[in-house]
């Protein structure tokens, strides 16, 4: 639901700005999703001033221009060469000055400069219509019909409008607070102001010159009707202030009559209804329901067949309006409407609702009526609406006002406990701040006694039916943020936290390793001495020793989960499967001061072709960086954050790369030496990460952080750059989110060029930047700059050259 900040001030003195306001409706329960300046023509006519045409010759070098001296109120008239045909000496013109960006009604921006046009200056452009925004005409120049005085601004001329709108994500149970009286209302209550309700005092029968006789059939769907006649209506255009009220909250104005309804709905939240009374058969209105499979034309043209259940507004011999939901295109309010029959109504929610939902119909009316409108505000909403209309359009109200009411809507009331309320908030509010709040909000408070008290809830709060209810009243004006927390936190009833379970948390990411094309595989604990001793291995602690071994091959337990697993990578790679990808949860064993000692590990292995020949794609052999990326998923699975990336010299990889976290090593992952997969007759790459599964157990969370999805638009910009051999990526990240915090979403390396064309010792780098601004769109001037600052860095830094 969209609110004008400067249709709001109608009715509450708000001297907080908009951005203030949105805080202030947020924390009273009416979310603020944004807020946005608004000018009812783009741009505000800035720059633009009213001038006047001193002189106009015809250009000497150009026979469709003409040279012109233009006074707009300076010390001097300006110089102006002008296309338009129609321009003439001694008229009143809009003119854009020198350094004015001028938005046209189609098209770009441009800015207006000095310069010389067939060798003739000119200082600045006297403007169509179309040029500045104001209508589609390029006729010619904009030629004003005026004694304003030169020089005065065109925004205060046109009496252009300078706004800002609040987009409220309204929850459904808080109709009340779909207008600007209803929001007012939570501003009233909550800063304790005075609200002013237009007055409807003047509100009187002119004459006697139209009757329509209504009825109301069933009083279920209708629990309310009330109606007045107005004559001698002029339709027409609706002023200034007025479409520029209705066009601020995005509705578009259609005439005077029509606008009137829209803008009283917008305001009051009472949805009303013009119809042409000289098209009404019969002078008679007849609210009931038509039977299941009549044919009805609505203003959209459409022709819908009506159910059973949808309430209609009927003329003598036929349907006018879908009531509640939609008019009908026989009696709507067009230029040759000289007389209105105005519909101020009560209907049942849910009736409205099913028609609405039936039909697909969702209209302003429809929003408000299927949520429950205000019975008691149909006779001040149609007042109000018959006044306008007498400023407005010179209508005459031609009747008495028809109110067929015949069961009235009471107040709920609702018994309050003073330790119920208590309990709810969590703090104990003064009493007489209770009954302070409740009484703006217009809930009055009756019945009082010691530890009780009775509240009388209008009807328009439809949300309000029960003391839970009122507790949230008085918290949400009260403020949540005022409730203190205390040390201890309580409640009736709290969910059990899910204990960290650690075959569980395997399972997890066993099931994502083999969604990854991973074979799990399970190996013996006991492997043979002989495959560390050969290569002079060591290995914390020292290794544990079978006293009754049953082979030298299984002598001791593993120190490491390399052997084992390269095992079963011989295996299967001796039956000629070679492309293997696989993974193993186990435990390794060492002594240390006389204590045995026993630790969790994960083991990944790589090798092969990690995308077999098919007719699509060429084999794709293995690589490190398929590893990695599998390690990188199980780390970010688990939870870890902030790892730190070393690359290591280790006995069991040709190269490698060491994570941690904090002072703790969660593993290695690299390519393991030729020479270890020679003893088991591996001729071909192996690719191996041990990961510390203790360690990533401990950090996992289970819990689930939600981010509001990016209401603005990422850039993506791509650089170049010659660097050292030895600057790896992790280097180049860190580096990037130093420079740039804010606007950096993400890095990546697209291509890596180690070779003939580049100086000894360097590699080139391809990277791409992800930048967003979570608060607005960026420019290109600030999106630039952002880049600068990386080049920069990238050459003071890391040393870096710049490719062009």
């Amino acid at each position: 639901m969209t609110i004008s900040y400067n249709w709001l001030k109608d009715y509450i003195d708000i001297p907080e700005t908009p951005e203030e306001l949105g805080q202030l409706l947020t924390s009273t329960g009416l979310e603020v999703e944004h807020v946005t300046a608004f000018e009812t023509v783009k741009g505000g006519l800035k720059g633009l001033v009213i001038g006047e045409v001193l002189t106009c010759t015809r250009h000497p070098n150009a026979d469709k221009l003409s040279l012109t001296t233009v006074d707009v109120g300076g010390d001097k008239p300006l110089s102006i060469v002008c296309g338009a045909a129609n321009v003439a000496a001694g008229q009143k013109v809009v003119v854009a000055t020198v350094g004015t960006t001028v938005h046209p009604t189609k098209g770009e921006s441009f800015l207006i400069k000095s310069a010389k046009i067939r060798g003739e200056q000119s200082e600045g452009m006297i403007c169509a219509e179309d040029e500045i925004g104001l209508g589609e005409s390029h006729a010619g120049i904009l030629v004003l019909n005026t004694t304003a005085k030169n020089g005065t601004p065109a925004s205060e001329y046109f009496k252009i409008e300078s706004d800002y709108t609040l987009e409220i994500g309204l929850t459904p149970n808080r109709v009340d607070a779909a207008s600007h009286i209803g929001v007012a209302r939570d501003i009233k209550a909550s800063k304790g102001r005075s609200l002013n309700w237009p007055s409807v005092d003047k509100f009187k029968k002119d004459d006697s010159a139209l009757t329509i006789n209504v009825t109301v059939e069933n009083k279920e769907a209708c629990p309310r009707y009330s109606g007045v006649t107005l004559t001698n209506i002029t339709v027409k255009e609706s002023p200034a202030w007025l479409k520029n009220r209705l066009t601020a909250i995005g509705l578009t104005p259609i005439n005077n009559i029509v606008d009137i309804t829209n803008y009283v709905l917008h305001e009051t939240g009472q949805p009303l209804h013009a119809f042409d009374a000289d098209k009404i058969a019969g002078k008679k209105v007849i609210v009931k329901t038509l039977p299941a499979g009549t044919k009805f034309t609505t203003l959209d043209n459409k022709e819908r067949e009506l159910t059973n259940n949808d309430l209609m507004i009927c003329s003598e011999t036929d349907g006018m309006c879908i009531a509640g939901v939609f008019g009908g295109v026989k009696s709507g309010i067009t230029e040759s409407t000289k007389n209105v029959f105005l519909e101020s109504a009560y209907f049942s929610a849910d009736y409205i609702r099913k028609t609405s939902m039936h039909h697909g119909l969702k209209t302003d009316a429809s929003f408000r009526f299927e949520r429950g409108t205000d019975p008691n505000g149909t006779i001040y909403a149609l007042k109000r609406a018959a006044l306008l209309m007498q400023e407005i359009a010179g209508a005459k109200i031609s009747s008495d006002i028809i109110d067929i009411y015949p069961e009235k809507v009471e107040n709920k009331t609702i018994l309050v406990q003073d330790k119920n309320i208590n309990r709810l908030i969590g703090k104990v509010i003064p009493r007489e701040k209770v009954f302070t709040i409740l009484e703006a909000l217009d809930i009055s408070v009756t019945d009082k006694k010691d530890d009780s008290y009775t509240v009388s809830v209008p009807p328009y709060r439809v949300d309000v039916i029960q003391e839970a209810d009122i507790s949230e009243e008085i918290l949400r004006i009260y403020g949540l943020n005022n409730i203190e927390l205390s040390d201890f936190a309580g409640s009736d009833f709290i969910a059990e936290f899910p204990e960290k379970d650690i075959n569980k948390f395997r399972n997890t990411l066993s099931q994502m390793l083999v969604a990854n094309g991973f074979y799990e595989i399970w190996t013996n604990s006991l492997t043979n001495a002989a495959y560390q001793q050969k290569h002079n291995l060591t290995f914390t602690g020292e290794p544990v020793e079978i006293l009754n071994k049953l082979s030298e091959e299984q002598g001791i337990l593993r120190q490491t989960m390399l052997f084992t697993g390269l095992e079963v990578c011989a295996h299967n790679i001796n039956r000629r499967q070679k492309d293997l990808k696989l993974f193993e949860f186990g435990k390794i064993y060492f002594k240390t001061n006389g204590k045995y000692i026993e630790e969790e590990r994960l083991a990944l292995y790589v090798s092969g072709n990690i995308e077999t020949e098919n007719w699509q794609r060429k084999t794709q052999p293995a690589t490190y960086y398929d590893l990695a990326q599998h390690v990188t998923q199980v780390v970010q699975k688990s939870g870890i954050s902030n790892i730190r990336q070393e690359v290591v010299q280790h006995q069991l990889y040709d190269y490698a790369l060491q994570l941690s976290a904090g002072n703790k090593i969660i593993g290695l992952v690299g390519k393991v030496k030729p020479a270890l997969l020679k003893d088991l007759g591996i001729k071909q790459e192996i690719f191996y990460a041990e990961l510390h599964t203790t360690l990533l157990f401990t950090a996992a969370n289970p819990m689930l952080v939600a981010q509001e999805i990016p209401k603005f638009p990422e850039v993506r910009r791509d650089l170049s750059l010659v660097l050292d051999k030895g600057v790896s990526f992790d280097e180049i990240r860190k580096m990037v989110l130093n420079t740039e915090k804010k606007l950096i979403r993400d890095i990546i390396a697209f291509d890596v060029y180690e070779g003939d064309n580049l100086p000894a010792g360097k590699k080139a780098y391809a990277l791409a930047f992800t930048l967003q601004d979570e608060a607005k769109t960026l420019t290109d001037e600030e999106i630039d700059k952002t880049m600068t600052r990386l080049m920069n860095a990238f050459e003071q830094t890391l040393g870096a050259v710049i490719r062009k």
